[in-house]
């Protein structure tokens, strides 16, 4: 089945309520050619979001274009909430030689000002950062000897005392184990709790689809966003997919939908 337009389902019970990022009708090119186009939705103030797509169909796009890395060709995006930003794995050298509070304290810069000395005040920013992700007894320790999953959350902390109300994560889970993905849903389950909208891609379906309000569905234009039920579809995963999803039985007569691919 070929889907001609995006299948796009309302948020619940927003009533007036100001979204916390909007994104309108955005095309970004890389490396000439289209990133993703024309592409709109909204995210609302608490919700947790998934973007799904395969390989190349533009979510790192998505994620850099909103936090001002990438430029736009056209189209508008407006962050009424202070967005923090956790990049991929791959994109940061873990053998710099600085320590974990060092890393976080580096989210500060912009409020303590460049060739300026973080105050008490900022430190103890960076205490209660690492407090919320389970980090605060690794504060002193060097980056390189972290694990992945570790990694991850502390650059968790970095967006946090940014006081960022909205988390754009770009593949957090891609290469951990089972263990560190529990620790990190855990810390952003705590964290939407709190307040915090949670804009954050991944391969992993099953996570999307059960552990997301909301999962918006990308393949270079927006295919689908709403609910699970909404996208949790063969026709949606089929158009943003085509041959490279693998269906499977799970013995209770469930479709399970995997998505084989393993890096952005």
């Amino acid at each position: 089945m070929l889907i001609h337009e995006p299948v796009i389902e309302s948020a619940e019970a927003v009533g007036s309520v100001e979204p916390a990022l909007s994104v309108r009708n955005l095309t970004v090119l890389y490396d000439q050619d289209a990133g993703i186009e024309e592409v709109s939705f909204d995210v609302y103030p608490g919700e947790k979001v998934a973007v799904i797509g395969p390989n190349g169909a533009g979510k790192s796009t998505l994620m850099k274009a909103i936090m001002g890395l990438l430029q736009p060709r056209a189209g508008e995006i407006k962050a009424h909430r202070t967005p923090g930003y956790v990049p991929q794995y791959e994109a940061v050298n873990w053998d710099f030689p600085v320590t974990v509070g060092d890393v976080v304290m580096m989210g500060r810069i912009r409020r303590i000002g460049w060739l300026m000395w973080p105050r008490r005040a900022d430190w103890q920013a960076v205490d209660a950062a690492l407090d919320r992700v389970g980090l605060s007894d690794l504060a002193g320790r060097q980056i390189g000897e972290l694990s992945g999953g570790q990694r991850r959350r502390v650059f968790i902390a970095r967006a946090l005392v940014q006081e960022a109300e909205v988390l754009i994560l770009d593949e957090p889970f891609s290469g951990v184990d089972a263990s560190a993905q529990v620790e990190m849903m855990a810390v952003l389950d705590t964290l939407q709790k709190e307040g915090m909208t949670i804009l954050l891609s991944t391969h992993d379906l099953g996570l999307a689809f059960q552990r997301f309000d909301r999962v918006l569905a990308l393949r270079y234009r927006l295919v689908a966003y709403g609910s699970p039920n909404t996208v949790y579809t063969p026709e949606v995963l089929a158009a943003v997919y085509g041959g490279s999803l693998a269906a499977l039985d799970n013995g209770q007569h469930v479709t399970v939908f995997v998505d084989d691919h393993q890096c952005c």
